[in-house]
C-alpha cells in the first residue's frame, strides 16, 4: 500500500479530489445513484477479494489471474465498456520481478563483520543480473541525503560518491522552530509536514542519480510510522520494478535499510556517535563523514520478467463537447501474496490485505454501480482503474501515468481510495497534503452537506500524500487531493480513532492479519463512498476545471501539459 510505500492506513478512505467551485448536489437523480452505493454489498467483494482463494492478490501471481477475473467480470456485469482504447479492459504494464538473497559484511578496522538478513540489515537488487556483487564500498554517512535549492541545503556538498554506499536517516530533516524549540520549524521543509524528501524513494533515487553503488537507510520506528517488521514484510521478497531494457534510474545497485539499534553499533565501532552524527545533520553546514568502514554485498537475484495488468473501465460522457475529457477513479487490487516460510496452515501464510487495499477496489466497483444507476450519464467521462503493484511502489499508477490511455491535459480528477473507515460514521473529513489544491472547498462543501467538517490531516509528518496512487498523477500535474475519513467517531470516545489505528498499524498493516473482521460498522464507509460520488459527479458536470494552487510543486506540470495541449494555462476555465 504503501508505495513502496508504508502508509497508516487503519482509518483510511483515501480519496483524491480536484477543485472546482460547488453547485448545490442535485436532489434527483444524482442522489438516487449516490444511494445505490450498498455497505452489505461492498463487504461481500472484500471477502471475496480477501479470501485464501486469491492468495493474496500478488503481482504475477495465479492470484492475480482471479483478481482481473473477478474485476473485469463485474465492471461488466455493471455494464461499463472496456477502458482501453483498444478495446480491452486491462492496460499492460510490464515488470522486473527480482527475489533477492542479501549477504552484507563490514569491514572495521580489518575485522569483519557478518550481519544477519532481515533482522540487522534488509536488502535487494532492482537489476535484471543473477548475481550483484559489490567490494570494499566505503561507507559515507550523508545525513538526511537531501538537496534542497528552495531551502539552500545540500547534504553532499560535491563529495565524489561514486561506488560509495550511502548510510541516510530517514525523513526531512527536523529544524526546530527557534521561536519555540519543542516545534519544527515552519519555514524549513514545512515544518511538521514531511515533504518529498523526506521519502526513501527521494533518497534512493538520490544514491542512483550520485552514482552510489549502495545505499542504507536507517530505520526508526517513530518517524518512520512503521516498525521495522513493514520493511522485512514488504522487502523481502519477490520485488518488482516497471521494466526497461535501459536499466532502472531509480535505484542503486543495491539498496536496503537498517533498524536503528544496529546503525548505532556501527557507529560506535566507527568511532562516532550515533545522536551526535544525527544532530550534526541537522545543520546546513554538515559534510558527508566517512565512517572507515567498507562494507561488501554478494546479493543473488532470480529474475522474473513478466506482465501484470491496471484493469480499466469506462463510462462515456453524454455531452458531445465534453466526452472527452476525464474523471478517473483509482483503487490498487494487489497486496503482498503468499509467504510460504510462514509458520501454520495455508490460511496463515496469505496477507490477505482485506483493508489494503480489496476495500478500496470493492468501493471502485460500488462508484461504478452509482454512476450507472445515473438516469443520464455524467457529461465527462468517467474512467475506473484497478491498479497494479501499488505495494511495490506504486508501479501500476506510475506506468499508467507514463503511459496514458487518455491525455493527461483532459484529465481533470483523480479519485484514488486507498483503505476505507470500517468503524462507522465520522463528525469530520481529513485532508491530507491541505493547500495544494482548490479541491479543499469542493471537499468542505460536500461533506458539509452530510453535516461534517474538514479540516488538515492528523499526521502530516508520516508523508501520506507521497504514499498513494495519486502522487503519480501529481508528479505529471493531475490535480489531485488525498482525504481521509475523520477521527471524531459518532457516539465513541475521543481516543477511539487512535486506538484504532495504533491497533492496525501494529497488528494488521501489511500482515497476514489483514483479514475481515465481524465487528466492522460499514456507516462510515458508505457515507464517505456516497461523498465521493458527489464529489466526482459535480466535477464531472461542473463548468469550472480543477487547479492547483499557484505554490503547489506540481503546478508546473500542469501548466507544462496544458500549453503542450494548446489550452488556457491557471484559469480553470472551459
Amino acid at each position: 500500500m504503501i508505495s513502496k510505500k508504508y502508509s497508516l492506513k487503519p482509518l483510511l478512505l483515501l480519496g483524491t479530489l480536484a477543485g472546482i467551485s460547488v453547485h448545490a448536489i442535485a436532489a434527483g437523480g444524482s442522489a438516487k445513484a449516490a444511494g445505490a452505493i450498498n455497505g452489505d454489498e461492498l463487504l461481500q467483494h472484500i471477502k471475496v477479494l480477501a479470501s485464501d482463494d486469491f492468495e493474496g492478490r500478488g503481482p504475477a501471481s495465479n492470484g492475480e489471474v482471479k483478481t482481473v477475473t473477478y474485476i473485469t467480470e463485474q465492471f461488466k456485469k455493471l455494464g461499463l465498456a472496456p477502458g482501453n482504447p483498444d478495446g480491452s479492459y486491462v492496460q499492460k504494464v510490464p515488470l522486473l520481478g527480482t527475489t533477492s538473497a542479501p549477504t552484507l559484511s563490514l569491514n572495521v578496522g580489518g575485522k569483519e563483520q557478518k550481519l544477519r538478513y532481515p533482522d540487522e540489515f534488509v536488502a535487494w537488487s532492482p537489476q535484471a543480473q543473477s548475481n550483484i556483487k559489490i567490494d570494499q564500498s566505503e561507507l559515507v554517512f550523508v545525513g538526511y541525503g537531501v538537496i534542497a535549492p528552495e531551502y539552500h541545503w545540500d547534504d553532499y556538498k560535491g563529495m565524489d560518491l561514486k561506488s560509495k554506499t550511502l548510510v541516510m536517516l530517514i525523513n526531512d530533516p527536523a529544524i526546530p522552530d527557534p521561536k519555540n524549540p519543542s516545534q519544527l520549524d515552519p519555514k524549513m521543509f514545512k515544518g511538521k509536514e514531511m515533504t518529498y524528501y523526506g521519502r526513501w524513494t527521494y533518497k534512493f533515487e538520490m544514491a542512483a542519480k550520485l552514482g552510489a553503488a549502495a545505499a542504507l537507510i536507517v530505520h526508526e520506528t517513530k518517524p518512520a510510522s512503521y516498525p521495522y517488521e513493514v520493511v522485512k514484510n514488504s522487502w523481502g521478497r519477490e520485488n518488482f520494478s516497471i521494466y526497461d531494457p535501459a536499466g532502472n534510474p531509480d535505484f542503486p545497485a543495491v539498496p536496503g535499510w537498517m533498524p536503528v539499534e544496529r546503525a548505532k553499533e556501527l557507529f560506535s565501532v566507527s568511532g562516532l556517535d550515533f545522536d551526535a552524527m544525527k544532530k550534526a545533520a541537522l545543520s546546513r553546514d554538515f559534510k558527508p563523514v566517512k565512517m572507515g568502514v567498507t562494507a561488501s554485498y554478494a546479493v543473488s537475484n532470480k529474475i522474473n520478467q513478466v506482465e501484470s495488468n491496471n484493469v480499466v473501465a469506462r463510462i462515456e460522457g453524454s455531452d458531445p463537447a465534453l466526452k472527452d475529457e476525464y474523471i478517473i477513479y483509482t483503487a490498487h487490487w494487489d497486496h503482498l501474496g503468499i509467504n510460504e516460510a510462514l509458520p501454520g496452515p495455508r490460511t496463515g501464510k496469505i496477507y490477505h490485505g482485506a483493508l489494503d487495499n480489496a476495500s478500496g477496489v470493492a468501493s471502485l466497483l460500488e462508484l461504478a454501480k452509482a454512476y450507472k444507476a445515473l438516469p443520464v450519464a455524467p457529461k465527462r467521462s468517467i474512467l475506473f482503474i484497478a491498479t497494479t503493484s501499488e505495494e511495490q511502489g506504486l508501479l501500476g499508477a506510475r506506468y499508467y501515468a507514463r503511459n496514458p490511455l487518455y491525455p493527461l491535459a483532459k484529465t481533470l480528477i483523480d479519485i484514488n481510495i486507498d483503505g476505507i473507515n470500517p468503524w462507522g460514521k465520522t463528525k469530520d473529513v481529513k485532508i491530507i497534503g491541505y493547500g495544494k489544491s482548490s479541491a479543499d472547498d469542493l471537499v468542505r462543501k460536500v461533506a458539509k452537506t452530510q453535516g461534517r467538517t474538514t479540516s488538515s490531516e492528523a499526521h502530516p509528518e508520516s508523508g501520506g500524500f507521497y504514499r498513494g496512487d495519486q502522487f503519480e498523477f501529481a508528479k505529471v500535474g493531475v490535480p489531485v487531493i488525498y482525504a481521509s475519513s475523520g477521527t471524531q467517531f459518532i457516539g465513541k470516545s475521543p481516543k477511539f480513532a487512535l486506538e484504532k489505528s495504533e491497533d492496525y498499524t501494529a497488528h494488521s498493516y501489511h500482515k497476514v492479519s489483514d483479514v475481515v473482521n465481524k465487528d466492522w460498522d460499514f456507516g462510515g464507509v458508505v457515507e464517505d463512498m456516497r461523498m465521493l460520488f458527489e464529489a466526482g459527479y459535480e466535477v464531472a458536470q461542473g463548468k469550472a476545471k480543477p487547479e492547483w494552487k499557484a505554490d503547489a510543486e506540481f503546478k508546473a506540470a500542469r501548466d507544462s501539459s496544458q500549453q503542450a495541449a494548446g489550452k488556457p494555462v491557471g484559469t480553470g476555465s472551459q
